[in-house]
C-alpha cells in the first residue's frame, strides 16, 4: 500500500473517531469514504486491507504545540497522526511511524517520549521512525505500558513541535491489528 493511500484513508478515520477535529467540508467526505476501519479502541482506531494485507492501528493528537524561538505560533500543518502498521508473516510486526503534516528538519531528527523515556526518531520528508531497531523495540513495550507520548520534532522553517496523544486503547489495538493481519 503506498504511503499517499495509507494517509487518505487513515486521515480520515483517525479525526473522525479520535475527536480531536471538527468532520466538515473534505474532512467529512473523506470520513464517509474510509470503508476498512474494523475497531476502535478508546483513543486509537485500526484498520485494514486485504490487497495487499496490511493492518494498522492509529491516533491523532489530543494536543499541539508550534513554537518558534521560544515563542507559541501559529502554524498550518496537514495529518498528524501516530501509526503502528502489521502486515502478514511478519514482514512488519508492529512498526512504528508518524507523520507530522510538515516537511522535517532531517538534520534534526525527533524524538518520542513516553512516560519519562525518550527514544530517538530518524526522519524523512513528513514521516518518522524509530532510529535504531533497539528504539522500535523498546518504543513498542513503553507504548504498550504508557499513558501518553509526546513526539517532538523540528520543520525545515525552524518550527518546534510537540504533539502529545493519548495511549489509552494502544494495546488493545495493537493486538487486534496483529491478529486481523495474521488471520486470527
Amino acid at each position: 500500500m503506498t504511503g499517499s493511500r495509507i494517509r487518505g484513508a487513515l486521515c480520515a478515520g483517525a479525526i473522525a473517531l479520535a475527536g480531536t477535529a471538527t468532520a466538515t467540508g473534505a474532512w467529512a467526505q473523506s470520513a464517509n469514504e474510509s470503508t476498512n476501519r474494523i475497531a476502535v479502541k478508546s483513543d486509537w482506531s485500526v484498520f485494514a486491507e486485504n490487497n495487499p494485507k496490511e493492518c494498522w492501528g492509529v491516533s491523532s493528537p489530543k494536543s499541539s504545540l508550534n513554537t518558534k524561538g521560544g515563542r507559541k505560533v501559529n502554524v498550518n500543518r496537514g495529518d498528524i497522526l501516530l501509526f503502528v502498521t502489521f502486515r502478514p508473516n511478519g514482514s512488519a510486526d508492529g512498526e512504528i511511524s508518524f507523520t507530522g503534516g510538515y516537511p522535517f528538519d532531517s538534520k534534526a531528527g525527533g524524538t518520542m517520549s513516553v512516560d519519562g523515556h525518550t527514544y530517538n526518531l530518524f526522519t524523512e520528508g513528513q514521516w518518522a521512525w524509530p532510529k535504531t531497531p533497539a528504539d522500535a523495540s523498546g518504543l513498542m513495550a513503553a507504548l504498550k505500558k504508557g499513558s501518553e507520548a509526546k513526539i517532538t520534532a523540528h520543520s525545515t522553517r525552524g518550527t518546534q513541535t510537540v504533539d502529545t496523544f493519548s495511549l489509552m486503547g494502544f494495546t488493545a489495538a495493537m493486538d487486534a491489528a496483529k491478529a486481523r493481519c495474521n488471520g486470527k
